[in-house]
């Protein structure tokens, strides 16, 4: 009865290739947009910010880009964390060795350096695919651990690999507060996943999807294999860099080469999987189950003992997130295969026939 289509005619091409052809979508968005924008930065505290929100947003956009490898064009990677490690000591580099650098160009090149790693680990695609990509790519986790404690250059001669950024200011208004730096990472999150969206709307998504279903059939009917797989890792080695930059600027403000390791490769793809392969809503569902639910688990649980008159200690809650986390995880690939945005778009299409059951 909300969520119907009556009367919303398309007359022009342009009207009906929109992003959200839906009414109700757009006003959905735009509220969203505005809770986000407006709402939340009037009701949340420090601790929320730093918490959830941050890391909840640095992780959606670094998602966002493992999506366009992995679900769009079908390319599986376990190289993740390296890219956000280049993305990060790239826009260091940058920022550091150049003065005067604007933090906005330091990310961007940052990401602009992933692009060239991943490419450069992205030839292998080329020649093999499935579980042999994956250690492929998981080759490039390894040499960015050996390149970053090893090279003391990209450290600026650190002997630790241990780095750190301050005082940083976009268009001269400093990020030294958490709502600020929220406000800073969302408003590049909003712009990197509407360019995501109309990137894979277009012909070159076209063109990943085709790889993704068959390469053989895609080739055969005049799509380049070689070119959309290392556009696929290019795009997505540049939003992922991006992501990196910012959870190392922003969020961390000092780290080390530990904070990429294979294990934040592993969440990146967890996140594409539980929320869904080949959608970009479905970046948001899966970064929000592995950023928050561990979180929900470790103030849910020990207040779940205390109703029933016993204390459970820290590594019973720690033991106990990393296994229901992980049989969720179970339950979800088995009931759900297709990720949390299926059932989403299961949910809007039962709405447009609501209450009608046929």
């Amino acid at each position: 009865m909300f969520y119907r289509e009556n009367g919303q005619f398309k007359t022009t091409y342009k009207a009906d290739q929109q992003i959200f052809p839906i009414t109700q979508d757009r006003i959905a968005i735009l509220l969203l947009l505005a809770v986000a924008f407006v709402a939340v930065p009037a009701m949340a505290s420090d601790y929320f910010y730093r918490a959830i929100l941050i890391p909840l947003v640095i992780m959606s956009m670094a998602a966002l880009g493992v999506n366009i490898l992995v679900g769009y064009c079908g390319q599986i990677s376990l190289g993740s964390g390296a890219f956000m490690a280049v993305g990060a000591y790239g826009a260091f580099n940058f920022f550091v060795r150049f003065p005067g650098m604007p933090l906005v160009p330091a990310l961007i090149l940052g990401g602009l350096c992933a692009t060239f790693f991943g490419i450069l680990f992205g030839l292998p695609s080329l020649r093999v695919k499935g579980l042999y990509l994956a250690v492929a790519t998981l080759a490039a986790q390894f040499f960015s651990d050996w390149m970053f404690l090893r090279i003391k250059w990209f450290t600026n001669n650190s002997d630790s690999g241990s780095v750190s950024v301050s005082n940083l200011q976009v268009f001269g208004m400093p990020l030294d507060s958490a709502m600020a730096k929220y406000l800073f990472c969302l408003t590049l999150l909003v712009v990197v996943a509407l360019l995501a969206k109309n990137l894979v709307r277009g012909a070159i998504g076209r063109e990943w999807m085709a790889i993704r279903d068959m390469d053989v059939a895609a080739a055969v009917i005049g799509i380049r294999p070689m070119y959309a797989k290392l556009s696929a890792f290019a795009v997505s080695s540049f939003i992922v860099g991006m992501a990196g930059a910012l959870w190392a600027f922003v969020h961390l403000g000092s780290w080390e080469p530990a904070a990429f390791s294979v294990e934040v490769s592993f969440r990146l793809l967890f996140m594409v999987i539980i929320g869904g392969m080949g959608s970009i809503m479905g970046a948001f569902f899966g970064a929000a189950f592995i950023v928050v639910l561990p979180i929900f688990l470790n103030q849910f649980l020990p207040a779940l003992a205390g109703l029933f008159g016993f204390e459970i200690s820290t590594a019973a809650v720690s033991h106990a997130e990393f296994i229901i986390f992980g049989g969720l995880i179970v339950w979800f690939l088995i009931v759900e295969p297709h990720g949390l945005a299926k059932l989403w778009s299961i949910g809007k299409q039962k709405l447009r026939l609501w209450p009608f059951p046929h």
